[in-house]
């Protein structure tokens, strides 16, 4: 299984930005995708996640309302478009997959248990 992430960089407060995390040899529709960001010298945090199949989602407060994860299913992609970026949003922002961890509890394991990760991509917002 690989996960590739791809469009972070640098962009201004109140920007946005769009996140990709390309799936290969993963069972899309049977697994579900988390987005996490580690921001330097703090914790990983899980910020957002997806039930492919069913379609759920589920966001933690510090993103919700400002950041959307969805699927392109044929794509075997699934995207988190950031808006409204704050540079406290400033982190490496990594996708996880997993057969074994629902969606929902994605958020509250913070990432334990995920089956397969990216390598991450990095988002810097200047003010």
């Amino acid at each position: 299984v690989q996960l590739v992430e791809s469009g972070g960089g640098l962009v201004q407060a109140g920007g946005s930005v769009t996140l990709s995390c390309t799936v290969s040899g993963f069972s899309f529709d049977d697994g579900a995708i988390g987005w996490f960001r580690q921001a330097q010298g703090k914790e990983r945090e899980a910020i957002a996640s997806i039930s492919v199949g069913v379609g759920s989602t589920y966001y933690s407060a510090a993103v919700k309302g400002r950041f959307t994860i969805y699927s392109d299913n044929a794509k075997k992609t699934v995207y988190l478009q950031m808006n409204s970026l704050k540079p406290g949003d400033t982190a490496l922002y990594t996708c996880g997959a997993s057969i074994t961890v629902a969606a929902a509890y994605m958020l509250e394991s913070g990432g334990r248990g995920m089956d397969w990760w990216g390598k991450g991509t990095q988002v810097t917002v200047s003010s």
